[in-house]
């Protein structure tokens, strides 16, 4: 099986690091390396802060709309109402009409004066009338306005929660798959955890912390029995998740390391030689993809702990293996808004 594993290279770089000191060039290379899985790491932890905040501007916009709404329909009530009263006045109106047509039947024969004050009074009427419908027709018109923007609102905002509603679906989901995951691993390791072990979830990833004192002796990089015991236990559970990508992660304190005669050279050696040593004890006698699989050293520069002291030292001299679920279907659904 083939392995992509970006590490000092294989048997042949042991040999020559018998012999002599990494020569520059792969040192260089070996930085590169590092800074590339860095700003990888710093890119996807980018990206979930961007999700995190384009998840928060959805629901501000959602309860933008919803506001709006609520103000759109309140102004279609009062429309409404202004509505009816004209319909009442309307009715008024007519009805007054309607009696001075009696009453000018009535009078068509008496007195001419009386008459005429009829009519004035029976045009001012139909005048008044006109305008009351004029009015009316003006608010019917402005309350089909209001209805289409309403509308038009409702679908936008029907819109924004199914797909704020999809979202949400599919980052708990992935938490899920997280809390699985943390889960079975915790499970698998039990006998580990708080004798040089943790097991955490942080920015929707799941931290599995080793200690120094588990794997490795002070400036070594082979690992121990115990060590690669908890690390095959480790394996099994990644075995049966084939999505879960696999970063692992070496530090080292901040005291320089002294090679002597070693192959290695410093502290950036170091914690890259720890994490591709713990590669290839989790690939050895298990299916896990290699290709799931990163090496990085980290040297002293993500402590845990800032102090200059013993036991922040100790601290810090840890391996960090970091699985993060497959994030494929949320960015389809990000691309696709």
């Amino acid at each position: 099986m083939k392995r992509s594993i970006f590490y000092i290279p294989g048997f042949f770089a042991l040999v020559i690091f018998s012999i002599s000191c990494v020569s520059a060039k792969k040192f260089s290379s070996l930085q590169d390396t590092s800074k590339q899985f860095m700003n990888e790491r710093d890119a996807f932890k980018t990206d979930n802060i961007g999700l995190e905040m384009q998840n928060k501007e959805l629901k501000a916009k959602l309860a933008s709309l919803e506001k709006e709404a609520g103000t759109v329909q309140q102004e279609i009530t009062a429309a409404q109402n202004e509505r009816d009263k004209a319909v009442n006045d309307y009715n008024k109106i007519s009805t007054k009409y309607t009696e001075l047509q009696n009453a000018q039947e009535d009078l068509i024969k008496g007195n001419v004066k009386e008459t005429q004050k009829l009519l004035t009074e029976l045009q001012a009427a139909q005048e008044n009338l006109q305008k009351k419908e004029d009015l009316l027709r003006q608010l019917e018109q402005n309350l089909d306005t209001k209805k289409a923007s309403l509308d038009e609102l409702t679908f936008e905002l029907e819109k924004r929660n199914a797909r704020l509603a999809e979202l949400e679906k599919i980052l708990d989901a992935q938490k899920k798959i997280v809390q699985d995951l943390k889960s079975k691993v915790s499970e698998a390791l039990l006998g580990f955890e708080n004798n040089g072990l943790t097991v955490t979830m942080k920015n929707g990833k799941v931290y599995v912390s080793l200690d120094e004192k588990l794997l490795f002796k002070s400036a070594s990089w082979d690992i121990d029995a115990n060590g690669k015991n908890a690390l095959k236990k480790l394996a099994g559970v990644l075995e049966k998740n084939p999505d879960i990508q696999i970063m692992i992660e070496g530090h080292t304190d901040n005291v320089p390391y002294n090679p002597g005669n070693s192959q290695l050279k410093d502290n950036w050696d170091l914690s890259v030689k720890r994490a591709t040593t713990v590669i290839r004890v989790l690939l050895e006698g298990s299916n896990i993809d290699a290709k799931r699989l990163t090496a990085s050293g980290r040297s002293q520069y993500l402590p845990v702990d800032e102090r200059n002291t013993t036991d922040a030292r100790q601290k810090n001299r840890r391996t960090e293996i970091i699985l993060t679920p497959d994030l494929t279907e949320l960015y389809k659904l990000i691309d696709k808004y």
